[in-house]
């Protein structure tokens, strides 16, 4: 959720820059500011989590780049931006974590205990 301020603030003084697939709007401050950079900011679609901006606007959101990327820049080895999942069912458990049962297969004998 959006606050008051922050939305009359966008209205006078935010252009409109784009959005992403997640529905996120993007604002850049109107105007040549005075010995400093343009202001920057996102309107987050839903819940505030920053963890939903792609990386092209992520780079954008912190003067990486003059303009967000393109998928044609992106490279082709990249994956598609995925949320954070941490605290959800989809959260990764490595083996042996207590809501994997708490087992995991033996260690394969490079370890020698230190004995004094």
């Amino acid at each position: 959720m959006t606050t008051l301020g922050t939305l009359i603030y966008t209205w006078a003084k935010g252009r409109y820059v784009g959005s992403d697939q997640s529905g996120n709007r993007y604002y850049v401050e109107k105007g040549a500011p005075n010995g400093r950079r343009a202001r920057r900011w996102v309107l987050y679609k839903g819940r505030p989590e920053a963890s939903t901006v792609p990386t092209e606007w992520h780079a954008w959101l912190h003067y990486t780049t003059e303009a967000p990327l393109t998928d044609e820049a992106r490279a082709p080895w990249r994956k598609p931006h995925e949320p954070n999942r941490t605290g959800t069912a989809g959260a990764y458990l490595p083996p042996g974590h207590d809501l994997r049962g708490g087992r995991r297969q033996r260690a394969t004998g490079d370890y020698e205990a230190w004995r004094p």
